[in-house]
């Protein structure tokens, strides 16, 4: 594989496990309610509405034959659409401006909500937590698989899926360690990177745009990563200072 194709199934990974860890969170606190049986039922249904999506759309996509260019600018708009959405709120969040997701507080709030209702109603707030989270990583693997390789964006968030389970069920807790706000922050910049680089290279043509090449992703990356940073140092809230300070 090329720098591009691990370029583009690392972004997949890191933003589907973003995705499935806050998935998991919602199913855990179901299953505490109404157990392990029924709110794994909920997550396997609405995985399998996600991985239809996934296959139908890879065939459609096979099948549908249209100028890779413009398959390519399509896809880099979306890409920038949905990566500074992302890289928007990271930086927020790193400036004191937003809230740090919690997943221990979101935790609390599923079971709170859950803890009065009947089992059917459980069971569709699991299923609709995992439907939802699933939705964009469809969206991602679609995003990314048309330009890098479907089969290889799809198995980095399986792969992804499965790390999350193999981690969630070792602990059997909500994954609050998962740095959530640096991995979106990441996966942000390498999405507007990768829009930057197809919605230009196939507007106006990638030999003419981007001399370098693949090289210009990294290049791009690191941009963006550093413009965020600087900017959210710039944003910073700053701290309140003590009592009695400039009195």
């Amino acid at each position: 594989m090329n720098a591009t194709q691990w370029g583009g199934m690392t972004a997949v990974f890191l933003a589907s496990a973003v995705e499935w860890v806050e998935a998991f969170t919602i199913v855990l606190a179901v299953a505490l309610t109404i157990g392990w049986a029924r709110a794994a039922g909920a997550a396997l249904a609405a995985l399998a509405v996600v991985a239809a999506l996934i296959a139908v759309t890879g065939i459609g996509l096979t099948v549908v034959r249209a100028d890779i260019d413009d398959i390519r600018a399509a896809i880099g708009l979306f890409l920038l659409l949905f990566g500074l959405r992302w890289y928007v709120k990271a930086i927020r969040r790193y400036a004191g401006r937003t809230r740090l997701h919690d997943e221990a507080e979101e935790f609390a709030h599923t079971r709170e909500l859950v803890g009065h209702a009947e089992a059917r109603v459980a069971w569709a707030v699991a299923f609709k937590g995992v439907l939802l989270e699933g939705l964009e990583v469809w969206l991602l693997v679609v995003a990314l698989g048309r330009s890098v390789s479907y089969a290889q964006a799809s198995a980095g968030a399986v792969a992804a899926l499965l790390a999350v389970i193999a981690a969630g069920l070792a602990l059997r807790a909500p994954l609050t360690r998962v740095p959530e706000n640096t991995l979106k922050f990441l996966v942000a910049s390498a999405l507007l990177s990768f829009g930057t680089f197809w919605s230009l290279g196939g507007l106006l043509g990638e030999n003419r745009v981007w001399p370098l090449h693949d090289l210009s992703l990294p290049i791009l990356f690191l941009v963006f990563a550093t413009a965020g940073r600087l900017s959210a140092a710039r944003l910073r809230v700053p701290a309140a200072a003590p009592q009695g300070v400039g009195a």
